[in-house]
């Protein structure tokens, strides 16, 4: 074996450690301070998110990759026009895709197509403007949200199950809002489909 295979050095207590064993330790410390870094941003500030479906159309495609931010919903509430994460309400071991129409103590009122939202704010109504959907809403519906409570709906009206269906969101449901698209590569985009109403 010549000298280039295999290196040896000492340690300060004076044991020699072949470079193998010092490249395998490296390896080790690398990998625990990946997982010391990783694990928390994707435990509290971050995860991957793959879109299923297509109630999002056209903002979101089927099969596009997505990472979401769960950091800024523990700084702050959602906002009107934020597209979220959320454990299903009928079922949390599923996770859906929405954009938030309705605010706790919003009235929300669906007819003739368009979306009306009743508050402080504005008691005699406001009509949202929607540029992100291709159909409307065929149904009629009058939703008052109580504390906690959201209203959401997908951007494709015609093919959404969402709060027209099942009902309102509790806060405690939202994992987080979209925050990066990276797939495809052509789409890629920070806060993808962002439009506040």
């Amino acid at each position: 074996m010549n000298d280039d295979d295999l290196s040896i050095f000492e340690n300060k207590s004076g044991k020699k450690y072949s470079g193998a064993t010092s490249g395998a330790w490296e390896i080790v410390k690398f990998a625990l301070l990946a997982l010391l870094i990783v694990v928390p941003i994707r435990a509290v500030v971050a995860q991957p998110f793959i879109v299923s479906g297509s109630s999002m159309v056209p903002t979101f495609e089927d099969g596009q990759y997505l990472i979401v931010d769960e950091l800024s919903y523990h700084l702050h509430d959602p906002a009107r026009g934020d597209v979220v994460i959320f454990k299903y309400p009928k079922d949390p071991s599923k996770y859906f895709i929405k954009r938030v129409i309705g605010l706790p103590g919003d009235t929300v009122i669906i007819e003739d197509g368009k979306v009306t939202i009743k508050n402080t704010e504005h008691p005699a109504g406001e009509v949202l403007v929607e540029p992100y959907i291709n159909n409307v809403t065929t149904t009629t519906e009058r939703t008052t949200l109580q504390t906690g409570e959201y209203f959401v709906m997908g951007d494709n009206r015609g093919a959404s199950s969402d709060s027209r269906t099942w009902g309102t969101v509790q806060r405690k449901l939202f994992v987080g809002r979209a925050f990066l698209r990276l797939f495809p590569i052509a789409e890629a985009s920070v806060l993808p489909g962002e439009h506040k109403l």
